[in-house]
């Protein structure tokens, strides 16, 4: 296979190496395209040319070696056994032809602690790309493996969309709120992870819409779930269980200063304010779950800029809401 660099995402990351994967084979694409009906099954023909005219190569990328994670560790510091997990995975392969291979992750914990956030972190610190998969709303069981041709408006799931229409082999694919699948009792719609997890089942998944194989044993799975007694065991003992707790005090005073210099440096409008935000503004900032800092932190900003100050005052802050938990403080 073929090797070539990218551009780093970030400052401090050394250079991804990317090599060429098939993630089909063209062959079997063209055989199904050959055997539909002239004028039946418009949209599958679509995604059989579509898939031709693309090609089956997509990017392998992993770090050239073991990243500097300092700063992820700093603004995700809930999350440190699960970032331990990803280093050891990168350390082994580094200095080979190998691909890196992280076992399927579960992030267990409470919601707004910044699961989401983590993988949006890990696809941009391995770079490659991410697609979430919002279990929570799901519509139809079909989300993760498409669903059958014969069904009116049918179309590939969000494993094929992520491989055949993206630009990785590996990307990072995020089951958000696993435990909020619903199934009824003609379709499990967590069914088609019992075979996605394994890796060498993984290496031939059969989308239900487009029936090609697809080589989807380098995927990255992270799952996310507010309580695991809700997933099935089988898919519990696929994956390394992550328990996250709500951040302390500290942490929780930590991530809110992170964000406040991360969104001040974003943003030409940034430098109007100080560097630092000052303790007052950390401690109301340190009640709220870490999604909530930022929206917390805009207004804060778009209030202090109104009243022409260059530094912001906890009374910029929206208020917190009556009696809801503090999640800085949950144990």
């Amino acid at each position: 296979m073929h090797s070539r660099s990218l551009v780093p995402h970030s400052p401090g990351l050394k250079l991804p190496i990317a090599n060429l994967r098939n993630v089909f084979r063209p062959h079997d694409v063209e055989r199904k395209l050959a055997k539909l009906a002239a004028r039946d099954h418009e949209n599958l023909r679509a995604t059989y040319e579509r898939m031709l005219e693309r090609g089956p190569e997509r990017f392998q990328v992993k770090p050239s070696g073991v990243p500097e994670m300092a700063d992820l560790y700093e603004q995700l510091p809930n999350f440190a056994d699960a970032l331990d997990d990803i280093k050891r995975h990168v350390a082994l392969s580094q200095d080979s032809g190998d691909g890196i291979e992280i076992t399927p992750m579960l992030l267990l914990g409470p919601p707004g602690i910044g699961k989401t956030h983590f993988a949006r972190q890990l696809a941009e610190l391995l770079g490659t790309g991410m697609s979430l998969v919002p279990m929570s709303s799901m519509t139809a069981g079909w989300l993760l493996s498409g669903a059958s041709s014969q069904w009116k408006g049918a179309k590939p799931g969000k494993v094929f969309e992520a491989l055949v229409d993206g630009q990785y082999a590996n990307p990072v694919l995020v089951v958000d709120e696993i435990d909020k699948a619903s199934a009824d009792a003609q379709y499990d719609p967590l069914g088609s992870l019992y075979s996605l997890l394994e890796h060498d089942t993984a290496e031939a998944f059969m989308d239900e819409f487009a029936e090609v194989a697809i080589d989807a044993s380098q995927v990255i799975w992270i799952m996310t779930a507010n309580d695991e007694r809700c997933i099935p065991e089988p898919i519990l003992n696929r994956m390394n269980v992550f328990e996250i707790d709500a951040p302390s005090p500290e942490q929780a005073r930590a991530i809110a200063r992170n964000l406040y210099r991360s969104i001040r440096a974003e943003h030409g409008w940034g430098r109007r304010f100080d560097e630092e935000p000052g303790d007052d503004v950390l401690d109301s900032l340190a009640e709220l779950a870490p999604r909530e800092m930022r929206r917390a932190l805009m207004t804060g900003f778009g209030n202090a800029r109104l009243a022409h100050r260059g530094s912001i005052e906890a009374e910029d802050l929206p208020k917190c809401g009556g009696n809801k938990p503090k999640m800085g403080f949950m144990q």
